[in-house]
């Protein structure tokens, strides 16, 4: 499963994003994966993470029938719960930055999912500090909303399990 991130930050392309597609890409073509869940946000027409992120694993090479998308991803949560409840994933690879990953992978365990985590790269500067800042902010949101609140997915959506990766077919 790749999280989406935006494309862009302004006119400037987004290194979180480029390492993320970079890293489904070689996991890929390398046979590390067979299929991937593209999970994020399309809020608005002209913005959609899963969409975006096909296109560009389709120009890689990357077949379509492998490529899975998952348009209300629109927190990590979600993204995460959805790969069991909606996909039917029994178990599956996080595609994102290490800092992303460690909040990833305690929602999974907080909600008996059995999943890792493959961390690419983050970028250095400014960006890497404001992104920081956030993560602190959303690891705190991540355990309120676990152990207080029950917040669970926005949208459950029907099943649409994964061909040949189920539950039912670990």
């Amino acid at each position: 499963m790749v999280l989406g991130t935006s494309k862009y930050i302004g006119k400037t392309a987004n290194p979180y994003y480029t390492y993320r597609i970079e890293a489904a890409e070689s996991l890929y073509h390398a046979g590390k994966i067979r299929h991937l869940l593209l999970s994020g946000d399309n809020a608005h027409r002209s913005y959609n993470e899963p969409w975006t992120m096909k296109r560009d694993l389709r120009q890689a090479g990357i077949a379509e029938e492998a490529i899975h998308l998952d348009y209300a991803g629109f927190r990590t949560l979600d993204s995460v719960v959805r790969a069991k409840t909606v996909f039917s994933l029994a178990r599956f690879t996080v595609i994102t930055q290490q800092f992303h990953c460690e909040r990833a992978l305690f929602l999974a365990d907080v909600n008996d999912i059995d999943a890792i985590c493959y961390a690419v790269p983050s970028p250095k500067g400014w960006s890497g500090v404001k992104i920081r800042a956030r993560e602190i902010l959303a690891r705190t949101k991540a355990v309120l909303d676990s152990f207080i609140f029950n917040v669970k997915p926005k949208f459950t959506g029907p099943k649409a399990p994964i061909d040949g990766l189920s539950s039912a077919n670990p």
